[in-house]
């Protein structure tokens, strides 16, 4: 691999800069292990593996490497198409399948494409699933079963059906939704929320006219970064006010996370996604919530409110997942506006978020700017400070140890809990980076408070 290349296999999938580290021969290598490793696990003849993709240019090729990788492993290949990651999820339940790929580098830039590889369960493989993968893409060239043993591949799109199950949870009433006449813009980052979102809304009972999508054809060539974040949305932002829209809904190219803009063109931070969904579930549900360490305090102000508990896990959506099945969570989510249901399944998923958000927004006749203004009220600042050859283990013990008789956490990285606010410094899943997160009352203390600590770790690092 050249020097330039960037290629990264985590917990999160394999994920890189196709043609710069993410090539077909890279695409065969881990699908063939993932396709062996569903033939260990299946009890079927030829295991049936979902496959399904983002907007991105490479998605097409991508798709058709990896889905003939799997055939030519003895797999079966239901074809998902353009498909939104939690419809993917949705799929392999609804067919019973032994896993999917999903072929989604996320918030990532458009160079960039991932495989992000899924259990029988329609979740995310956890560690030693992952690893044991990891361990045969490594171990062995990939495998080839005999002419006569390939697999078959058909299409089968999920969306509806997905949509289906939505409608049919108890919460959400479509009724009620369309009694609101609500007019909503949709961003879709030319990705797959701008076709599942739209079709939502229909089925929830807004009318056509009332439904404004931007970036909606799924061209892979994102109108804006594609991370959902207030800087990168001014135009949605605008559109929203200046259109008069109750609210906009605006997603990341697999529509795993929810963004959300009030009315007026209010940004809501993409931390209170998951705040607002659970203050509406704990109206209708009792029992814990699960999310990250990276996530807002907003969560257990709001969770003081109903009599609720948070429980905190490391970043991941696995992770959140892991700690939700442990203690019998009714939701969980992460502040990077991922919603997780398990009524539905066990997977962010930005179309059950704004289902919900919809279903809150009808129950109380409120704006979504009321309900921001009745919500705790935080500032967080995100940056990130390149790796660089930069030993992130051994100069996040230093700090850990510097600041040992502080509220600390080391489960994921080093979390610091202070009187003024928190910092959470960890590598990141997904990019050559460490994320540097913190939280505060104003933006100033925020950022003040990031940079003190980005500036003790590069001390630290010399």
């Amino acid at each position: 691999m050249a020097q330039d290349d960037v290629l990264m296999v985590s917990i999160s999938g394999i994920r890189g800069i196709f043609g710069r580290g993410l090539d077909p021969a890279v695409l065969v290598r881990y699908a063939s292990a993932y396709g062996t490793w569903c033939r260990q696990q299946s009890e079927r003849d030829r295991p049936l593996v979902v496959v399904g993709r983002d907007g991105r240019v490479t998605g097409p090729v991508c798709q058709q490497i990896v889905m003939a990788t799997l055939q030519a492993a003895g797999c079966d290949v239901l074809d998902a198409g353009l498909a939104a990651t939690p419809t993917v999820e949705m799929g392999v339940l609804l067919a019973g399948a032994d896993g999917g790929i999903i072929l989604s580098a996320s918030h990532n830039p458009e160079e960039w494409n991932a495989l992000k590889l899924l259990n029988a369960k329609g979740e995310f493989l956890t560690a030693e699933e992952g690893q044991a993968v990891i361990d045969l893409a490594e171990a062995t060239p990939a495998h080839t079963v005999p002419y006569d043993q390939i697999g078959h591949a058909e299409e089968r799109d999920f969306l509806e059906a997905h949509i289906d199950r939505i409608l049919a949870l108890d919460v959400i009433q479509p009724d009620r939704i369309a009694a609101r006449d609500f007019t909503v813009v949709v961003d879709g980052i030319n990705s797959v929320g701008g076709i599942a979102l739209p079709r939502l809304l229909l089925r929830l009972g807004l009318s056509e006219d009332n439904i404004t999508v931007l970036n909606g054809a799924p061209t892979g060539r994102f109108a804006h970064p594609a991370e959902p974040l207030p800087e990168h949305l001014t135009d949605t932002i605008a559109a929203v006010a200046e259109s008069g829209a109750d609210l906009g809904l605006v997603v990341d190219p697999d529509a795993d996370r929810l963004a959300l803009i009030a009315d007026g063109g209010l940004y809501v931070s993409e931390e209170l996604t998951q705040v607002i969904a659970a203050d509406f579930l704990w109206k209708h549900r009792t029992g814990p919530f699960v999310t990250n360490l990276s996530s807002s305090r907003a969560i257990e102000d709001v969770a003081a409110r109903h009599g609720e508990t948070v429980h905190r896990s490391a970043v991941g959506e696995i992770n959140v997942v892991q700690t939700m099945q442990a203690v019998g969570a009714v939701l969980g989510g992460e502040g990077n506006g991922g919603v997780i249901l398990p009524d539905l399944h066990y997977g962010r998923d930005a179309l059950v978020g704004a289902a919900m958000v919809l279903q809150h927004l009808a129950d109380t006749g409120a704006a979504l700017s009321e309900v921001h203004a009745d919500l705790p009220s935080y500032v967080m600042a995100k940056k990130k400070l390149p790796l660089d050859g930069l030993d992130a283990e051994a100069v996040l013990t230093q700090l850990a140890e510097r600041h040992r008789d502080e509220e600390l956490s080391t489960v994921d990285g080093v979390k610091i809990d202070l009187a003024e606010g928190w910092v959470h410094l960890r590598p990141s899943n997904t990019e050559p980076i460490l994320r540097v997160y913190a939280e505060a009352a104003t933006r100033d203390a925020a950022d003040a408070l990031a940079r003190r600590f980005m500036d003790e770790v590069q001390a630290l690092a010399g």
